[in-house]
């Protein structure tokens, strides 16, 4: 039988699309571990300590994590159904395709939802915040911080002080799917409510965990709401008691937990709060893989979605076609040289631009060689795609 230490990953497609992406082999050798039980002490220890790492990596010590059998729309679900009582007020800050997303599952249940549009390429700027926050009274604001179908970088340090500022009682809440484990984001100095995010981008585990992170001060909003909480199974009541049961050490239930995915979510934490790779050297090396990714493409004449380099996300690239080609001049050319890359997402644009992953182990294993696999394949591709538009 294969050990952990002896356990290789198959060949593959090296997949670099903005999540999910690579995983490490240890990661995934948790992941094939045989099933246990949900109540069994060593399970309840792997839980616990997911709990606590979890507050590790957004810096925060009071902040309460959540961890759910799901994805990351379902922390939409959660502040929505939490947070948000009929016909109260939300602000959305819209930088793409899930600022619209995040609008729509408010709406769902019963938040007045205005959005505050940015410009393409752009994040919404905080005079628009402030004039927005000084015309109404909102009980949450959201703001993606990056926004996986535009790749567009928003500052939510900044967002946090205007709120602070202007509307101290409105939540600030950051979908944080495709941001935590590759951009900074410390909860606790920043003043956040909450955090929600996804296991398959930055926190370098497979598809199917909804992890979000509230502080005291959002589970206050929700114990004091006036009206029951509008989801059963996304509703705090019935998951904090569970929570925190498993991080004291004992057991609770109320529905059963992905265990084999939390094994591994467990192994990736370890990867990114007890490994000689800081978290702090973790962001620089996502930095510095993002520089090169887009040094490349500047080179290619491709140009980003992303207007200015204070916009342009640090985990990802988004790059518009060059003239004249499209989706099928050009990704087939990728996955032909081994690289799977994801295609548009945002409707006004889907076929115009391509979307490059570079998070986890792809920017922090430098061993490995993935970020001067996409750099070459990057430049092969589209090299080739201009010569057969040109004969």
């Amino acid at each position: 039988m294969t050990s952990r230490d002896e356990f290789k990953q198959a060949p593959h497609k090296l997949l670099v699309i903005p999540g999910p992406i690579e995983v490490s082999d240890d990661v995934l050798f948790s992941n094939a571990l045989p099933p246990v039980s949900h109540v069994s002490p060593d399970f309840i220890k792997i839980f616990g300590e997911a709990i606590r790492m979890t507050r590790e990596v957004v810096f925060t010590k009071e902040g309460q994590p959540f961890l759910i059998s799901g994805s990351g729309t379902l922390g939409w679900d959660q502040v929505a159904s939490n947070l948000v009582e009929q016909g109260e007020n939300a602000l959305v800050l819209h930088s793409g395709y899930f600022g619209d997303s995040f609008a729509d599952c408010l709406q769902a249940y019963g938040a007045k939802v205005d959005v505050v549009k940015a410009e393409l390429g752009t994040a919404v700027s905080q005079s628009a915040i402030e004039e927005a926050l000084k015309a109404k009274k909102y009980k949450v604001l959201t703001v993606t911080h990056v926004d996986t179908s535009t790749g567009v970088l928003s500052d939510v340090k900044a967002v946090a002080q205007t709120v602070r500022r202007v509307s101290p009682d409105t939540l600030v809440i950051v979908d944080g799917v495709c941001s935590v484990g590759s951009e900074e984001l410390r909860f606790d100095d920043w003043d956040i409510d909450v955090v929600l995010t996804a296991s398959q981008k930055g926190l370098g585990t497979p598809p199917g965990l909804s992890i979000l992170v509230a502080s005291p001060r959002a589970l206050r909003v929700s114990h004091s709401r006036t009206s029951p909480v509008t989801s059963y199974y996304a509703s705090w009541k019935k998951w904090l008691p569970i929570m925190k049961a498993y991080e004291h050490g004992a057991a609770a239930y109320f529905a059963t937990p992905p265990v084999n995915l939390i094994q591994a979510y467990h192994s990736s934490l370890r990867e990114l709060t007890r490994s000689s790779v800081s978290l702090d050297e973790r962001f620089k090396l996502h930095r510095e893989a993002s520089q090169r990714v887009k040094a490349a493409a500047v080179d290619l004449g491709l140009k980003q979605i992303a207007l200015e380099p204070v916009f342009a996300a640090n985990g990802m690239t988004t790059l518009y076609f060059p003239e004249g080609l499209g989706p099928s001049d050009v990704l087939p050319r990728f996955a032909h040289r081994g690289l799977v890359v994801a295609g548009g997402l945002l409707t006004s644009i889907k076929d115009k631009y391509f979307r490059i992953g570079h998070m986890g182990v792809t920017a922090v294993d430098t061993s490995r060689g993935d970020v001067d696999t996409i750099v070459r394949v990057l430049r092969e591709s589209i090299t080739e795609a201009k010569m057969q538009r040109a004969r």
